[in-house]
């Protein structure tokens, strides 16, 4: 179960809260090659003064912070990060150095739901 906790200064709306966490759990399944049924996503906005990037220039700032099985290798990871900044820049007007995405990947038995426990993941897998 990756979980996606994005953190901001950007004071979304409901609708673009739900925009968000679709969006992210989409490029999610594209670029990691999975499926959507078990990502967890959260936005959680943030007063200005609670967050700080250090190289960002004027307007929101973001952290991504992605929680997921280890495994996968540099490229397919890196493409989903650039995919969030993109989307961020495009969605939210976010300028690109505002916005890091950062991994922590973690044994596959670490990520579970009350129906399963994650396995180890493998470039075979499907879902």
């Amino acid at each position: 179960m990756p979980y996606l906790a994005l953190d901001t200064t950007y004071a979304p709306t409901v609708d673009e809260r739900r925009a968000c966490t679709e969006s992210l759990t989409e490029l999610y399944t594209e670029k990691m090659e999975t499926t959507a049924g078990h990502v967890a996503v959260a936005v959680r906005a943030h007063p200005q003064e609670s967050m700080s990037l250090g190289r960002a220039v004027d307007g929101p700032i973001a952290v991504l912070n992605a929680d997921v099985r280890r495994g996968r290798p540099f490229e397919q990871r890196r493409a989903f990060g650039l995919a969030v900044v993109d989307w961020l820049e495009a969605a939210w007007n976010f300028p690109r150095p505002n916005v890091k995405v950062v991994f922590t990947e973690h044994e596959g038995h670490d990520l579970m739901g009350a129906d399963r426990v994650g396995g180890e993941w493998s470039p075979e897998e499907e879902s």
